[in-house]
């Protein structure tokens, strides 16, 4: 039995060249995606305008569909 399984007709030492190009290609990978990423994040703008509460959601629905007023209500 040797060594080194799944060689595919390889020496292990084409088997470490071809681990260590993978190695330096993630890396290389990474630091790019990381420098997109920090571009992206000081790009993005702040939302000026904030989401609807809760309540101001439920008030909305209730003036749009007046039959489905204390919808949101539990009966006991």
């Amino acid at each position: 039995m040797t060594d080194h399984f799944y060689t595919f007709d390889a020496s292990p030492e084409r088997c470490r060249r071809l681990g260590a190009r993978g190695g330096r290609a993630f890396g290389r990978n990474q630091r790019a995606r990381r420098a997109l990423l920090a571009t992206l994040r000081e790009v993005v703008p702040l939302r000026a305008v904030l989401p609807p509460t809760a309540a101001e959601s439920i008030a909305i629905l209730d003036a749009r569909f007046p039959w489905l007023r204390g919808a949101e209500k539990r009966w006991s």
